[in-house]
């Protein structure tokens, strides 16, 4: 055991967290192991993204490989230009047109639009943790841009840049309903979104 990594709770020698979580690893079923790294975040006992720091200093220990499967893709962020880059043959092989980036929609700048369809794609990073007001602001941004009319969609950077068959299908599916809801007579996309293939 290193410095720290021993404690106490009701006066029981226990390991830390992260000590507890790293040994889990070795054992537990990817589900299980994200229920652990869940319910330590909740009970906050150690914050995802402490956890996620930590690996760095066990590099190479049993249960790191684990941990960083799980841990990564929470992380994984692009650059504004490296998102943009990774989204535009997702929306090509969607039957899409190339989307407008960084543009203000119902008062909040948002990561991908297609006026066209009304689609608005924002990219998350983290999935744990986000403050009170970050998920506020999330709720107030999706609300803003449904009461609009608009079809807001929420991928990770992970997805765009990792699984970018499952955007497509996702993407593909909402642009058809988005297009069959579109007044008559407009529905230029309808046949290159139907036609369009995961491939």
């Amino acid at each position: 055991m290193r410095p720290g990594e021993i404690t106490e709770h009701e006066a029981v020698a226990v390991t830390s967290p992260i000590r507890t979580l790293i040994d889990l690893a070795t054992q537990l079923t990817a589900p299980r192991l994200e229920r652990a790294v869940n319910e330590a975040d909740k009970l906050e006992r150690v914050r995802a993204d402490a956890l996620y720091a930590a690996l760095d200093d066990h590099s190479g220990e049993p249960g790191i490989g684990p941990l960083r499967q799980l841990l990564d893709p929470l992380h994984f962020r692009l650059s504004d230009s490296e998102l943009e880059r990774a989204m535009r043959p997702v929306a090509k092989g969607a039957g899409l047109p190339v989307p407008e980036t960084k543009v203000w929609v119902n008062k909040f700048e948002v990561d991908f639009f297609w006026p066209e369809l009304g689609i608005v794609i924002e990219a998350d990073g983290l999935r744990y943790h986000r403050t009170a007001s970050q998920q506020r602001r999330g709720l107030e941004r999706d609300q803003a841009h449904i009461a609009a009319g608009l079809w807001p969609l929420r991928f990770s950077h992970w997805q765009i840049a990792r699984e970018p068959a499952h955007v497509r299908k996702v993407l593909r599916r909402v642009a058809a309903r988005a297009q069959r809801a579109a007044p008559p007579g407009d529905r230029s996309l309808e046949h290159r979104i139907m036609c369009s293939s995961d491939h």
